[in-house]
């Protein structure tokens, strides 16, 4: 049994925590959020993520988790202290690490004897060298350290499954036998274990993320000429993922991608490139095909309704994607903002994203059910794939709209089907301009 400290409780924090109690560990959890760690001292859970709270409350009541705020009572005794705090993007584009650099330094101070810090965060290339260096400046004279970077892969709605079921286990040191204990605290998940250097850990997390959002933003730009010549973009993804050189992950069209990594993680990795000299053309790219998606969807309803302005619409899905709560970086929020300054009457409804999407865009009606959020809306559009979306009861949604609409941004219904209820219907890629003539 190890004894690990996790700082930052977020998404990847929070899940890491309460999986390495699972297995055995003992584990702290860190936060400087006085009001996050009062709820989970209560097993509240801060954030939406499903079986998060089972697995906390779980190693909570069988003591292998505890929750602080703390860092003296939690990292002096820790073999292993994972930094797992955010690096969002600042307005250049670069990864934000002042988080990392307060965390880093609050650690240092109360390391006590040999200790492994693992940076879990996604930190810039060479992020490691800058750790050891601030540790090395601020540590007591008599403890010693290794830094490992252990890049995370989890992704929101399947993060409990995934932290059990790894892909793989990327590991970068300078230290092997650093490297070698992390790797043991993860063999008992059989997972491929791939021990390097630093700064190639730090760059296969981006390069991961890079080539997922590229996927993402090739499939909506087919999916684009596929609405100009009469194609079905489900069809052709379908075609095209039964090429084992291709696969069928990450061809979904739609509104493009949003959340809290591969946004920032394709803009930082640009950045990154520019400030060594070179010219990260697909990387702006991916970016610009990305943000253009939802300003495309916004379009579509314009061209099906005309002026925008006092038009009642109802707006399924508020998170960046189903199964999470988050709305960083949501392509249906960019959309609902879009709406609202044409002056739209817009009223949205999420299962988990509510609240959240509250705060950020507090000008917007919220329903309490998606039934009464179309109540006499001149067109529902869906922006997250939600199962309770792609079950709805759609006759009774067309009994209860002013005009039979909908613009379904994720094609998670058939158009054919649609149709044949009497709504007018538009997807991403299938047929848009035939469907407007027709």
């Amino acid at each position: 049994m190890a004894t690990i400290a996790i700082v930052g409780l977020g998404y990847v924090g929070l899940v890491y925590g309460g999986a390495f109690a699972d297995l055995g560990n003992s584990v702290w959890g860190i936060d400087i959020d006085v009001e996050k760690v009062d709820k989970l001292r209560q097993g509240k859970m801060p954030i939406y993520e499903p079986g998060l709270q089972e697995l906390i409350r779980r190693n909570v009541e069988a003591g292998r988790l505890r929750f602080t705020t703390d860092y003296a009572e939690a990292i002096p005794g820790a073999e292993f202290v994972f930094i797992c705090v955010g690096t969002p993007s600042t307005l250049d584009g670069d990864a934000d690490m002042r988080a990392v650099r307060a965390a880093t330094e609050t650690i240092a101070r109360h390391l006590s004897g040999h200790t492994i810090i693992v940076n879990k965060s996604t930190m810039p290339i060479g992020s490691g060298d800058f750790v050891s260096d601030l540790i090395e400046q601020l540590k007591p004279p008599s403890a010693t350290f290794a830094v490992v970077t252990n890049p995370e892969f989890l992704r929101e709605g399947s993060a409990v499954y995934d932290v059990f079921h790894p892909s793989r286990i990327v590991l970068g040191a300078e230290d092997r036998e650093a490297a070698e204990r992390v790797a043991d605290l993860y063999r008992v998940l059989n997972a491929p274990i791939l021990i390097t250097d630093r700064r190639s850990a730090e760059m296969i997390k981006y390069a991961s993320n890079a080539i997922l959002a590229t996927r993402i933003s090739f499939i909506n730009e087919i999916a684009q000429i596929c609405e100009q010549v009469g194609a079905d973009i489900k069809i052709v993804a379908q075609g095209m993922g039964y090429d084992p050189r291709i696969g069928p992950l990450f061809l979904e069209a739609g509104l493009g991608f949003g959340g809290s990594c591969f946004p920032k993680d394709v803009r930082a990795l640009a950045a990154m490139a520019e400030r060594v000299g070179c010219h990260p053309q697909l990387l702006h790219t991916v970016l610009e095909i990305n943000e253009d998606q939802r300003r495309r969807f916004v379009r579509k309803v314009q061209e099906l309704l005309g002026d925008l302005h006092g038009r009642p619409i109802a707006l399924w899905g508020l998170a960046f994607k189903q199964d999470t709560d988050d709305v960083r970086e949501s392509p249906a929020l960019d959309v609902l903002r879009m709406l609202l300054q044409r002056g739209a009457l817009v009223t949205a409804y999420d299962p988990a994203a509510m609240a959240n999407a509250a705060r950020e865009v507090p000008d917007a009606q919220y329903a309490p059910d998606p039934y009464a959020a179309v109540v006499g809306a001149d067109a529902l559009l869906i922006a997250t794939p939600w199962n309770e979306f792609k079950q709805a009861d759609l006759r009774r949604v067309k009994g209860l709209m002013r005009t039979p609409i909908i613009v379904d941004g994720r094609n998670i219904y058939e158009p054919a089907e649609v149709r044949s209820l009497g709504f007018v219907y538009v997807g991403v890629g299938r047929g848009h301009r035939t469907d407007l003539e027709s």
